[in-house]
């Protein structure tokens, strides 16, 4: 297909091949038509039948002025064409043409004369819309101005990477008319020093036909050689329709000001990355000792050489911290991290040990104004008021201790104690960003530390509490008994686990786990109401399933609460052992001499669940024997399967000629977790042999 078209007939058929572009067809809505010598129609395109409204079957044969021209025209039509015919000279122009549906199109027709193989001639009518072709034409001079008055420098360079074309933008950033650009090469116009690298980038998206958008590049240019600027690049490749490759467009804008704004804002966002890694690796237990630890060990090295973390004294017990109005400050050292400066670690501070800072050492003026304080040069009277005493100051002088921050660490209104920083050797002195970063970790430990302290002032409160409301049995004398109860390593709220021993009648004795769940002071309240009640129903002589029938009902009052429990009644005289469970994990029996094994019983309801029967069952419990009981917390965690736990309960409990006491701790120190959410309670019975 050439680029004009052709146009042929065979002598044997009637019909026409006719070959156009077919992509100025498309876009312009051009209409390809073909008349014979007498002006009939005898080649009609898809095109013309979408701008006239007539199929091909309607047209050929019809004269062209008696289908589209309205009456006072089809004259002058018929004579054109007869004209056209007769000389062979093209014509061209506007007319006005009837549509099949009666509308009116204005249209411009261009008819040349072209001979077929048979030497007969005919005539090649083009007609585009006169709208559509306007609008191409107005698009066109949007396009070219579009480019020529862009903000953003362009350039487009031939598959040799010569200048084809640049826009007034690009001429002023590289000093050089568009006629200047016109068929030099990329090196003949860019400066040395960057163009290899700019080189290397356009060739590679010639060759791959990957775009490279947004390339930051800093260079000097013809315009202005003497300044460094920053460019965002953005290369693509250019192709026709036909794939085939043009060449390359590069777009440049200038970002000097973004990238003076970008390099200003680089330590801040280091600040930033600093302070967040901090967030994470700071306050990560509720343990003030860690916490002060792992403040010193994000702030050295790359805030100080140097961390000191002092925390008032007290601080670290339930009283109120607090900062005398005058004289001394007693500070406990809880963490000191030394990089390169490990020589002026015991200089600073010594973990756990106790300091007092008389009113004009500089700690204890931060921590009475709550401000930070900087010495950008230390000298030796500064050291004086930053060590602890003399000898202190003359280690941290002798190490080339120069610059000092020291930042309160306050929360809540309250002081807490004083982050010390110290810097030596080569670092630079403390600046404002530095006290930035310095005041955002001080303010994060200082929130954590506070909720350190105010968790183990809760926990210690509520581990008294728990404790209080659990017995101190009166081993009877059938049985040896040893109990454990363990608080939630993680939790500071009292759980509801409890254990009994309680005497009956005919020397029998009632042994009792329960677990109330969920947590807090009520779920505290209702498992002392829960232990009350079991003790009175004891009392009355019930057997064990009776027992948690009764509990059932006093727990489905309780609402919201439910609660799991063991009830165990031990006759001596028989050596049998009567036991009724509500939703608890089944008891752990070690015959004397055997192997340990969980007995199988039926689990029942949770109290307060209603509506359920017990059952109660009897197993032997000889002298020797040892019965375990236990709560959840004991064998339950998060990331193992329940039977791997009671699997585990069961090889410690076998093999071990231990005392009760004994089996009780090697239980919790192998089983429990210090992350574990959850209290634990243990029972263990074991009858004496009968004198």
């Amino acid at each position: 297909m050439s680029e004009a078209g052709s146009f042929s007939a065979d002598s044997g058929s009637s019909g026409l091949r006719l070959e156009l572009p077919s992509r100025e067809q498309d876009e312009f809505g051009v209409a390809v038509v073909a008349l014979d010598t007498a002006g009939r129609f005898v080649w009609w395109g898809p095109q013309a039948e979408e701008l006239f409204g007539y199929c091909a079957q309607e047209v050929l044969g019809q004269h062209v002025a008696q289908l589209l021209a309205h009456d006072p025209d089809m004259d002058l039509v018929a004579r054109q064409c007869e004209q056209m015919m007769e000389t062979g000279q093209s014509w061209d122009g506007l007319i006005p043409v009837r549509n099949k549906d009666g509308s009116t199109r204005l249209v411009e027709f261009r008819y040349n004369r072209l001979p077929d193989k048979q030497g007969d001639f005919h005539a090649l009518g083009i007609a585009t819309d006169v709208s559509t072709l306007r609008k191409a034409e107005q698009d066109l001079a949007l396009s070219t101005q579009l480019i020529a008055q862009s903000p953003v420098a362009l350039e487009v360079l031939d598959t040799d990477l010569r200048y084809v074309a640049v826009n007034p933008a690009m001429e002023r950033i590289h000093g050089l008319s568009a006629k200047d650009h016109l068929g030099r090469g990329f090196r003949e116009v860019l400066p040395s020093d960057s163009v290899d690298a700019s080189e290397a980038a356009v060739r590679e998206v010639l060759e791959t036909g990957r775009p490279q958008v947004d390339r930051y590049t800093i260079g000097r240019t013809p315009a202005d050689p003497d300044n460094d600027h920053a460019w965002s690049v953005s290369v693509y490749r250019l192709e026709d329709p036909n794939g085939q490759v043009l060449g390359v467009a590069t777009s440049v804008v200038d970002v000097t000001d973004r990238h003076g704004a970008i390099t200003a804002a680089a330590q801040a966002r280091q600040r930033l990355a600093q302070i967040a890694e901090g967030s994470a690796r700071i306050g990560t237990t509720l343990d003030m000792n860690q916490t002060a630890r792992e403040l010193a060990d994000v702030a050295v090295p790359e805030l100080a050489g140097l961390a000191v973390v002092d925390v008032l004294d007290s601080a670290l017990d339930d009283r109120r911290p607090a900062t005398p109005d005058s004289g001394p400050a007693l500070f406990r050292t809880l963490a000191v991290k030394a990089a390169y400066l490990a020589e002026a670690t015991g200089a600073a501070g010594t973990p756990d040990q106790l300091v007092s800072y008389a009113a004009d050492r500089l700690p204890t003026q931060c921590l009475r104004t709550g401000q930070p304080i900087v010495v950008t040069r230390v000298d030796e009277w500064d050291l004086a008021r930053i060590a602890r005493d003399a000898g202190a100051a003359a280690v941290l002088a002798s190490v080339g201790i120069h610059s000092y921050l020291a930042m309160p660490l306050a929360a809540q209104g309250r002081p807490l104690g004083v982050l010390g920083l110290m810097r030596g050797r080569n670092q630079p002195p403390f600046n404002a960003d530095d006290v930035t970063l310095a005041g955002e970790l001080a303010s994060r430990t200082a929130v954590s530390l506070d909720n350190a302290r105010l968790y183990q002032s809760v926990r210690n409160t509520a581990v008294t509490l728990q404790r209080s409301l659990l017995p101190q049995p009166t081993p009877p004398e059938s049985l040896e008994i040893a109990t454990r109860y363990q608080p939630a390593g993680t939790s500071a709220e009292v759980g509801g686990d409890w254990f009994d021993v309680i005497p009956l009648t005919q020397d029998k004795t009632a042994l009792v786990v329960g677990d109330v769940m969920g947590s807090g002071i009520d779920a505290a309240a209702t498992m002392g109401r829960l232990r009350t009640a079991t003790a009175t129903l004891a009392d009355l002589g019930l057997p064990p399933a009776e027992v948690l029938q009764r509990l059932d009902k006093i727990t489905a009052g309780l609402d919201p609460y439910i609660a799991t429990c063991i009830y165990a009644e031990y006759d001596p005289h028989s050596d049998r052992c009567r036991i009724a469970v509500a939703g608890h994990l089944p008891p752990a029996l070690t015959p004397a001499g055997g192997l340990p094994e969980l007995l199988d019983l039926p689990s029942g309801a949770p109290l307060g669940v209603g509506g359920v029967p017990f059952e109660t069952a009897t197993v032997p419990l000889r002298p020797g024997d040892q019965l375990v009981l236990y709560t959840d917390g004991l064998v339950e965690t998060r990331r193992h399967a329940i039977d791997e736990r009671l699997d585990l309960l069961l090889r410690v409990l076998d093999g071990h000629d231990l005392s009760l006491e004994e089996t009780c701790d090697r239980l919790l120190e192998t089983l429990c977790d210090p992350d574990d959410h959850d209290d634990v309670s243990v029972l263990i019975a074991r009858p004496r042999p009968r004198p």
